[in-house]
């Protein structure tokens, strides 16, 4: 559908659409099984199903970029809750049948239970405790694009780490990413060219940006969290609590999670481009987000970026929008 309505490329594909519905079983296996082999053969499972994904899209992206991001959610979105739990429990209780199973896995979503998850382990630091998993989904992308290059294809894989906060964490990830490159690079015959870069959706990750570049061959602003973090705001909560009544008495301006804010977050990324451009004058910039597809928002990125991406139904608003700062800018 996004090439279909004029889009250059993928500035995002989440994976993590790619484990939900019947892949959740699966996914839940990975995350809870305390038994190593039955973990392992799960991984194996699901990194078959993504391989498929990521040759569909590069199929049909083919030629033009497509920058997978590596599993950013934190975990508790793909486990039942205790609650579910505690529930069935009941109910086979007093069906006479045993709850062994439901008591172990109950253990094991405890263990992983956040106070504040969107804020927890997520992005890139799950990630780097389970490096199994992305190592995984890394190894699937660069499989599916050695399938399609085998298949006379023109694949044009990125690789995105997100919710980065530090070097250290994008220079590690990428020594996993690199890694699996290299064996498939290996065993296909031939070098696999596969860029590897970051979000940016942190304000420390911003303000720290020249050194992060010196581990990115790209950076993709991700301006839905990067607005939150950087008002300290729940954009679900806050819009259904106290950004209409903000908005009305004058306080905002407008919606920052649909304009972009030029002083605050829009300043965090001019610092971010600029910075990262000095310390590696070949980083490629981009945007994802609600922001990609808002003309306000294009228009104040024009000058700093290479791209905007957008969904897939907005893609052609966004082109309309680029081509109006281009015209503007002379």
């Amino acid at each position: 559908e996004a090439r279909r309505r004029g889009a250059e490329g993928i500035g995002l594909a989440r994976t993590e659409h790619m484990f939900l519905g019947e892949r959740l079983e699966v996914v839940q296996r990975i995350i809870l099984s305390t038994d190593p082999d039955e973990r392992h053969r799960a991984l194996e499972d699901l990194e078959r199903l993504q391989v498929e994904d990521f040759e569909g899209i590069l199929e049909a992206m083919d030629g033009l970029p497509v920058v997978v991001r590596l599993l950013d959610p934190p975990l508790h979105e793909f486990l039942p809750s205790r609650l579910e739990l505690e529930q069935e429990a009941l109910r086979r209780v007093r069906a006479g049948r045993p709850i062994d199973d439901l008591m172990a896995m109950s253990e094991q979503v405890a263990r992983w239970e956040e106070e504040n998850p969107m804020l927890g382990l997520r992005g890139v630091r799950l990630g780097l405790m389970l490096d199994d998993l992305y190592r995984m989904q890394a190894r699937a992308a660069v499989s599916a694009m050695r399938r399609r290059l085998d298949s006379g294809g023109n694949p044009l894989l990125e690789i995105m780490v997100p919710l980065v906060s530090t070097v250290e964490e994008l220079r590690r990830m990428r020594e996993v990413i690199e890694d699996e490159i290299q064996r498939a690079s290996d065993a296909a015959g031939y070098q696999l060219d596969v860029p590897i870069g970051t979000m940016i959706e942190l304000p420390r990750a911003a303000l720290t940006a020249g050194e992060i570049a010196r581990e990115a061959d790209f950076f993709s602003f991700g301006t839905n969290d990067l607005t939150q973090m950087t008002y300290g705001l729940s954009r679900d909560d806050a819009e259904g609590l106290f950004l209409g009544e903000y908005l009305e008495w004058g306080i905002l301006e407008s919606n920052p999670f649909q304009t972009l804010d030029k002083k605050g977050v829009g300043r965090l990324i001019k610092v971010a481009c600029r910075e990262g451009k000095e310390s590696n004058p070949d980083l490629t910039l981009g945007l994802c987000g609600e922001h990609g597809g808002d003309p306000d928002s294009i228009a104040f990125v024009h000058d700093l970026l290479d791209y905007v991406s957008a969904s897939p139904p907005r893609v052609e608003g966004a082109r309309l929008a680029a081509a109006q700062a281009e015209l503007a800018a002379g």
